[in-house]
Parts: structure tokens; sequence; C-alpha cells
């Protein structure tokens, strides 16, 4: 697994590990990166299906929970496949704008 700090935002992805290894992982490692916005960079992963995208659902709410960002990003599937609780966009540059949109959005208590 593979973290990216930037400011207080990580980026975790992992090259050739399958779906369950990789958020079992990620649950492993989540008291380290518990307290930054997290973008989960699922690229690697050559087909996902919202079943997938599920099994981030509990690490998802629990970190939203906390008032913190909690952002997928893939390509494999779209806005319309997902449950709204978890938020997916297809690109790292939109999980950024995506996050800032949610501090401004905390900053403001809307």
């Amino acid at each position: 697994m593979i973290f990216d700090k930037k400011g207080n935002t990580t980026t975790v992805f992992q090259e050739n590990i399958s779906l369950v290894q990789f958020i079992k992982n990620l649950k492993e490692a989540y008291p380290k990166i518990k307290d930054d916005h997290l973008i989960i960079n699922l690229f690697s992963f050559s087909a996902l299906s919202s079943d997938d995208i599920l099994e981030f659902l509990q690490i998802s709410n629990e970190h939203r929970e906390q008032n913190k960002s909690f952002v997928l990003v893939t390509t494999k599937l779209g806005y319309d496949d997902v449950p709204e609780e978890i938020c997916v966009v297809p690109s790292i540059i939109e999980a950024h704008d995506f996050i800032e949109m949610e501090e401004i959005e905390r900053d403001l208590d809307l």
C-alpha cells in the first residue's frame, strides 16, 4: 500500500493486489491516516462493480462522521452506479476539488 500525503490529504493506492486484500490493508493502515482527508485511487483495478464499491461503505461512513472527506477515484463506474453515501470521481484532480468543496461547506456549517 502506497501513501502520498500532501497537507491534510492522503492519497492511497496499490498495485497488483486483489480488492479484498486492498480493503483489508486499508483497514489495517487506517489508524495512521484517520486524521487526513482520504483519496482512494482505484485505477490499478481493471474491473470494479457496484458491489465492490459497497465494500468501502463502512470505512467511508466512519471517516465522514469524523468530518473528514473520503473519495474513491475510478473511471470504471459512474455516479449512478454507486449509492449517494459514497463519493466516486473519475480523476485525482476532481477528488482534490471535491475535498476542497467539502471543507468550505464544513467551514460554513452547511
